[in-house]
């Protein structure tokens, strides 16, 4: 049997990771990691699982669903209610672009930094 993989963190390019960690730290309730820099930031959840940010000169935003600046990642969130969750979030600095193929299943955002991200029905 091959070894089993745990996934232990996940890291996204961005401009700003301070930004970035603090606008995730509101969203998951993740806790800040104590080292962030503005090179490196990132959030933890209790087990352990993180997501990272880190600083990258030149940084191009993707533009979802716009191919010619691809997503380069996607994260999904479960919640239980979208409405609530969306005001929060577009409030915290999320966009939320035009284009939502989810119908009433999910619902497409983007972070302060471009990385499109899903809201679904908890």
């Amino acid at each position: 049997m091959p070894p089993q993989m745990k996934l232990t963190a996940i890291t996204l390019d961005c401009a700003d990771p301070e930004t970035l960690a603090a606008f995730h730290h509101q969203a998951t309730g993740f806790e800040l990691h104590p080292e962030s820099d503005g090179d490196f930031a990132g959030v933890t959840r209790e087990d352990g699982l993180a997501i990272g940010f880190q600083r990258v000169d030149d940084y191009q935003a993707p533009r979802w669903p716009d191919q010619a600046a691809p997503q380069q990642s996607h994260l999904d969130f479960a919640v239980d209610d979208l409405d609530e969750a969306e005001a929060l979030l577009l409030q915290w600095g999320a966009t939320k672009p035009e284009y939502q193929p989810g119908g009433d299943r999910w619902r497409v955002f983007a972070d302060p930094a471009g990385h499109p991200f899903c809201l679904i029905r908890g």
